[in-house]
């Protein structure tokens, strides 16, 4: 489920311009198929994989858990990946917009105040300039709470899931502490289902019908969306949050009939290739989309299906070229990820992804005229 996810929010983050926008309708189908991919079903990515990220953690109850040894690790394979790629990119930037290149593509640094360079940079109160990278900020901050969340979660569980869920869906509530409301309950619920042990596989003999509602739902949705888009209605906007957490139930459960497939199978083996893209897309997608603006056709069409294609093609490749010849830094660059077990064994755990991720619902650079 990792690589299916995080290769989802690839669509999420494919630039565009207000002329370009889906919700012009310009390319019909084509625009359709754009929100239906990019704002309604890739927006499960992160609530799924904070819920798993969540059930990792307390996997093993409450009585091994280690708080001290846990933030630490994952200051090592969360929050220092953040700082490096989010700084390479923050440099970068710097540089280029010294020279006069990426205006209207990144936020203007140079002419940011302390307060804003402090968020570019770290996300503190802002996307950061790397923006899918809020996960792992946000993911960061679950960490931190996870023994708060843990001893409310066994005191008054459903009081608990009930108010992060309430928080979530609801469209004008906004929450401090993360810069995305559903990583939250998301991560809650993953702890929810570890401590209480709940058999992740109960929802497997449903797949099929499970699978049919979710994208059923989802085209619905995205239908809404589409017409009434870019300013949604309150009525749209909760229930794409609502989407957004039971798509990703819905999303885990169809994962059951994904990993039965030869091609399911070798993508459960693809081990820290989905950390490497969900890191490195979002820079190669803006690059991409300033290149076309220099002088490529103006059909939106073919930059859309190119750049993902592309990207792919690109981040395949580095990730395994880093890998071989720098593998020192590629273990720092994917939080020591390199080396990870097989999914499918039956005498392993049945968990179906790691702890780490990335997004959904972000900001996409818009080209300014």
């Amino acid at each position: 489920m990792r690589i299916v996810l995080i290769s989802g929010i690839v669509f999420v983050h494919v630039p565009h311009d207000p002329e370009t926008s889906p919700f012009l309708g310009m390319y019909g189908f084509f625009d359709w198929m754009r929100v239906f991919l990019g704002d309604a079903l890739f927006r499960v990515g992160v609530p799924c994989l904070s819920a798993i990220s969540g059930y990792l953690l307390f996997r093993r109850g409450m009585s091994a858990f280690d708080y001290s040894a846990t933030v630490k690790s994952k200051a090592k394979t969360v929050l220092l990946p953040f700082f490096l790629w989010n700084g390479a990119l923050f440099v970068a930037v710097l540089i280029m917009q010294r020279v006069g290149l990426g205006d209207g593509y990144f936020p203007d640094l140079w002419n940011a105040t302390p307060r804003e360079m402090i968020s570019h940079g770290a996300a503190v109160e802002e996307f950061p300039v790397n923006v899918p990278l809020y996960f792992l900020r946000d993911l960061f901050v679950c960490i931190l709470l996870s023994p708060i969340l843990a001893f409310l979660v066994r005191r008054v569980p459903l009081l608990t899931l009930g108010a992060l869920l309430v928080l979530t869906a609801w469209p004008d509530l906004t929450l401090l502490i993360v810069q995305k409301k559903s990583i939250l309950f998301s991560f809650t619920l993953g702890i929810a289902l570890a401590l209480y042990k709940i058999d992740l596989k109960t929802l497997d003999p449903y797949a099929i019908k499970i699978t049919v509602a979710l994208f059923a739902a989802t085209a619905l949705l995205a239908t809404g969306l589409y017409f009434t888009g870019p300013d949604f209605t309150f009525e749209l906007n909760l229930m794409r949050n609502l989407l957004a957490v039971f798509g990703a139930v819905g999303l885990w459960a169809s994962s059951s009939l994904l990993i039965q497939s030869r091609i399911g199978r070798r993508l459960a083996d693809t081990g820290s290739l989905s950390f490497w893209i969900f890191c490195a897309h979002y820079p190669l997608l803006v690059i991409m989309w300033m290149v076309w603006n220099k002088g490529g056709p103006d059909f939106y069409p073919a930059f859309y299906v190119g750049a993902v294609l592309l990207s792919f093609v690109i981040l395949i490749v580095s990730n395994a070229q880093v890998r071989s010849k720098l593998p020192s830094l590629y273990g720092v660059l994917t939080g020591s990820r390199a080396k990870k077990p097989k999914i499918g064994s039956e005498n392993k755990p049945s968990v179906k992804a790691e702890s780490y991720r990335p997004s959904a619902d972000t900001p996409v650079p818009q080209r300014q005229r």
